[in-house]
């Protein structure tokens, strides 16, 4: 297993710095995607006309625009709610396929985010939309896992907020060194989660605890 997480340097701000990915993927050409998968069976040696192979190509096309379509309705939304000021609210089991961008074989992510209410509370529903947003594309786990936090960030107006993300890839367990059992988790963390040694013991703890329950 491998495990990734930021560590600012002495004297840098606890905020996440700023860090541009990759734009959202533009509308998928299904079309054109199902000719080319009908010339990839060719080359495979394949008959993409023959029976069972006839609708592979559109099957195909289709899963990669769905897949690739981010859901709109992923907006963050947030509720005032002075009791739950300076709670630390944690949300798990936010299970996601992606895309390896450097093999294009799928990888498994079972992502935490936790942060610390200050009057205002993320709508639930709306951790696991941003998740699948930001899955629905050609990835890598560590892009993921930032991208998990800004976005949390943002909607929430503060810096106090943590990403551990554990990985399952094709990549490594069905080709190269073919290690089944392999894992990588990413750890992100920005201000308090980060600086405060406490809090950021309870977000891993409560994350660990979750993850060994699903194993």
């Amino acid at each position: 297993m491998t495990h990734t997480l930021y560590n600012p340097a002495p004297g840098e701000s606890t905020a996440l710095p700023p860090q541009a990915g990759p734009a959202a993927p533009r509308p998928v050409d299904a079309e054109r995607v199902a000719d080319l998968i009908g010339q990839l069976l060719t080359a495979l040696g394949e008959d993409p006309a023959r029976k069972g192979l006839a609708g592979t190509p559109a099957r195909v096309a289709a899963w990669w625009r769905d897949f690739l379509t981010p859901d709109p309705s992923a907006m963050a939304t947030c509720f005032t709610e002075t009791h739950a000021s300076d709670q630390l609210v944690v949300v798990g089991g936010l299970n996601v396929w992606s895309l390896c961008e450097h093999h294009m074989l799928p990888m498994k992510l079972d992502a935490h985010v936790g942060y610390l209410a200050d009057g205002t509370v993320l709508g639930l529903s709306k951790f696991g939309r941003i998740a699948q947003r930001y899955a629905g594309r050609l990835q890598v786990q560590e892009r993921f896992t930032r991208q998990l936090a800004d976005e949390v960030a943002a909607a929430i107006g503060h810096q106090d907020v943590a990403v551990t993300v554990h990985g399952e890839h094709l990549c490594m367990s069905m080709r190269g060194v073919r290690m089944e059992r392999a894992r990588t988790s990413t750890v992100q963390a920005g201000g308090r989660l980060k600086t405060d040694p406490l809090l950021s013991q309870q977000f891993l703890t409560l994350t660990t605890a979750d993850q060994r329950g699903t194993a």
